[in-house]
């Protein structure tokens, strides 16, 4: 038997007018290389099913009554400890679900199959590798199915901001950026959207003939939306493309104000800084009009931990921890994410307020006081500056890491940290294109608040 996979294998359901899609995509005279094949993978019953969850995502409520549990909670931890390895080996779960204990990446890292659920079927499991800035690469469990949920909630999301996605057969949907040495490039259709065209299209040049070539044909596509992160809308920013898209969803990184304005102004579309984890998927979306990220998931449950791993109050910030999930292949339980935020309540959905990356440190000033690393992303946050970083070494000396295209504001970055820092020193690295940083380091003892 052959191990070719073919255009049938990652597309099943492929039509005439999709294989032309893919085509134009893929032959269009000022495409870039193209470095790797994938596709949707979903049957005629998976795209019914889809559609089916897709209404439920839009039309449900997000959320739970402070101080009490979602209604599902129960059932899915009592189906978790008898179906996923990991937790079976504890026995039954604890009267409490605060006594339940906390998993975390490194958790994930060690074995991910003990949490892989029994019932999955093994011969549609997929799996992607994902790298972070914990120090534990890993695998992910998933399915196509659970791939092809990831649009249900960007359409909530979306939603949210007065767009609903139009884009089907004979137009490309959403081209997926990165701006990487290496990256993952290729095209597919999403048959829930009538075999739109999707690509995923790396805007560094060296995955480019000419580079003037990415405008021409960023403009050949003429996507409904763009997907990417700070750094690649960074980039997107210096071509002169023509063609507007209806939105902008960026993930992956912290999305600054002053970046979200610029591609406002120049695209005039909606930007939307969504909070996705590739353990979790789309997790919230950045709302000004609340000051924060408005959760997106139904069955998704939000808890806030100390480092003991404690609930916190009410408005304090702690640890983001996730139950629940959409991918039925790593159904979460107390995962701690690293990344932390407060957690307040609107009325319409629970909000995640100050949401950072990775532990919250402080830095000493030169007159030695301590302040958060919120203030900081608060005098860097005015700038459109895709990415940076900073760093306290022992002597109280400051790197601050910024991206290549942000080297230009160094002097104005530098200017709005001197009120907190005063005469430190303040030292500038740059971050490779392809580096993912821990946004806040410090050598300092007593620096992890």
């Amino acid at each position: 038997m052959s191990d070719l996979v073919t255009d049938h294998d990652r597309y099943p359901t492929l039509t005439e007018a999709g294989r032309r899609m893919l085509e134009f995509m893929r032959e269009h005279p000022a495409a870039p290389v193209y470095r790797n094949q994938s596709g949707n993978r979903l049957t005629a019953a998976d795209i019914e099913a889809l559609r089916i969850f897709e209404r439920e995502v839009l039309e449900a409520a997000v959320g739970w009554s402070r101080g009490c549990m979602p209604s599902w909670a129960t059932a899915f931890v009592a189906r978790t400890f008898e179906d996923v390895p990991f937790y079976r080996a504890l026995g039954s779960p604890p009267p409490r679900f605060e006594d339940l204990p906390t998993v975390s990446r490194a958790d994930f890292a060690a074995d991910i199959a003990r949490f892989v659920p029994d019932s999955v079927e093994l011969d549609r499991l997929i799996n992607f590798r994902t790298t972070g800035t914990s120090g534990h690469p890993m695998l992910i469990a998933s399915h196509p199915m659970v791939a092809g949920r990831y649009l249900a909630f960007h359409k909530r999301a979306l939603r949210r901001f007065g767009v609903d996605l139009t884009h089907g057969g004979g137009q490309v949907g959403v081209v997926l950026l990165g701006h990487q040495r290496k990256c993952f490039t290729y095209v597919s259709v999403t048959p829930t959207m009538d075999e739109s065209g999707l690509a995923k299209i790396n805007l560094h040049p060296n995955d480019w003939r000419d580079p003037d070539d990415r405008a021409r044909y960023l403009d050949a596509l003429a996507p409904e939306v763009y997907g990417g992160d700070p750094i690649s809308f960074a980039e997107l920013l210096n071509l002169p493309i023509t063609a507007r898209p209806r939105a902008l969803i960026s993930v992956s990184m912290m999305l600054s104000p002053g970046l979200r304005r610029r591609l406002e102004e120049r695209f005039g579309c909606p930007v939307l800084d969504v909070y996705s984890l590739n353990e979790a998927g789309p997790v919230a979306v950045f709302d000004p009009a609340v000051g924060g990220h408005v959760l997106l998931q139904p069955m998704l449950y939000v808890e806030i931990l100390d480092k003991a791993g404690h609930p916190v109050n009410v408005g304090e910030r702690g640890e983001i921890t996730l139950t629940g999930g959409f991918n039925f292949c790593l159904p979460l339980l107390r995962y701690r994410t690293g990344d932390y935020a407060s957690l307040s309540f609107s009325p319409e959905a629970p909000v995640l307020t100050g949401l950072s990356g990775r532990p919250p440190v402080r830095f000493r000033t030169e007159s030695e006081e301590w302040i958060n690393n919120i203030d900081v992303t608060h005098a860097l946050g005015q700038f459109p500056i895709p990415q940076f970083g900073l760093h306290q070494r022992a002597d109280g000396t400051v790197i601050l890491r910024l991206s290549e295209t942000a080297l230009p504001l160094l002097d104005a970055a530098r200017a709005a940290l001197k009120p907190l820092f005063g005469a430190q020193t303040i030292d500038v690295e740059v971050i490779a294109v392809e580096d993912k940083i821990n946004q806040y380091t410090s050598d300092l003892e007593s620096s992890q608040p």
